[in-house]
């Protein structure tokens, strides 16, 4: 007899977060910050016995259990891996403990497979390395979901796709725009925060650039020659309270990738607070973004000044809306039930 929902959600669920950053961040962290949704959204559902494995002083509703007392991006008196290997073998010490681990910390976990006899899910966050698919294809035999369809690997059997969630909470939808261009990002080549200070300079328009510099040379080369205390300005990393001020001044948001999104938390943030993208035509941006009705997907600067250039066009309203549809937290758990529903159908199989 297949399990009910109700049975599902008195399964015991480790939700497996790095170690990075605070669970949920305080600025920065993508990946703890989709551990934190997952788990809290698990909570708010009626499932009973959750536990987030992340840093001691992250905060949940859920049980926590840590084992590294901050992040080692928050404490550089770590070495990073060794704080990885500590917080994962401890996790994976506790295995027996749980009917499913989901894992949100990449392919790491994967390596303890062969120990353990819970099953896990992966929710594979990107490759942030060709090299790494190695151990992803020699562990085909477990449950992978992917954050967006294009940000898959075709070796891989994934058993869905589940869109991140974000916290509607923390955001304040505004109808009115700023008048602003606002970067929020990573400050690296990749994320493309020069090709914003182009498009500000050729629309003669304010640039606010927000996020941690995760490339100081590239930071100090390309982009502090053009900041100035007017019109274009680095603020720094925003935690939730700061990024909904700074939504509240933008016209448009410019994630001009120049790699291939994989999900783009910012993107989903901004519409949520009303603010059109205009964002490069790679990766999931074609699925995060209705190109001409919440923003605009381009494939150059020119594209994107002219985008600019019709961003009055935008209904704010079907900005949130898209997000309501299709990018919440409820939205995400909902997808992940289903997932998990289908692991224990597969598992129950085996015995």
């Amino acid at each position: 007899m297949r399990d009910t929902m109700d049975d599902i959600k008195s399964k015991r669920i480790a939700i497996l977060s790095p170690v990075a950053w605070r669970t949920p961040p305080r600025a920065y962290g993508a990946w703890e910050t989709v551990a934190s949704n997952i788990t809290e959204g698990l909570v708010a559902r009626g499932w009973k016995n959750v536990t987030l494995f992340a840093t001691k002083e992250s905060k949940t509703s859920a049980k926590l259990v840590g084992f590294v007392e901050r992040g080692y991006e928050e404490d550089k008196s770590q070495i990073p891996k060794v704080s990885e290997c500590l917080h994962i073998s401890k996790v994976m010490e506790r295995a027996d403990e749980f009917d499913l681990i989901h894992n949100n910390f990449d392919y790491l976990p994967l390596t303890y497979l062969p120990f353990i006899k819970t099953p896990m899910l992966t929710t594979i966050h990107g490759f942030s390395d060709p090299d790494i698919l190695r151990v992803y294809h020699d562990h085909k035999d477990t449950y992978y979901v992917s954050i967006s369809d294009s940000d898959r690997n075709k070796d891989l059997p994934y058993l869905a796709t589940v869109y991140n969630g974000i916290d509607l909470s923390n955001l304040t939808f505004t109808e009115k725009p700023g008048d602003k261009l606002v970067f929020l990002g990573r400050i690296h080549l990749d994320k493309g925060p020069h090709l914003a200070v182009e498009i500000a300079k050729k629309c003669g328009m304010d640039l606010i650039i927000a996020g941690i510099i995760q490339d100081q040379a590239y930071f100090d080369n390309t982009i502090k020659p053009h900041l100035n205390s007017s019109s274009i300005q680095y603020i720094g990393p925003v935690g939730p309270v700061a990024r909904d001020a700074l939504l509240k001044q933008a016209y448009a948001v410019i994630h001009l990738n120049m790699i291939p999104e994989r999900f783009g938390l910012v993107m989903a943030e901004s519409m949520a607070a009303g603010v059109p993208v205009i964002a490069m035509d790679l990766g999931s941006c074609r699925e995060v973004i209705a190109d001409g009705q919440t923003g605009y997907l381009v494939n150059n600067v020119d594209q994107a000044v002219d985008a600019v250039g019709k961003i009055d066009q935008i209904d704010r309203k079907k900005c949130l809306k898209r997000v309501e549809e299709n990018f919440t937290i409820d939205c995400m758990v909902a997808g992940y039930e289903k997932v998990y529903a289908e692991i224990f159908r597969r598992e129950a199989k085996k015995k």
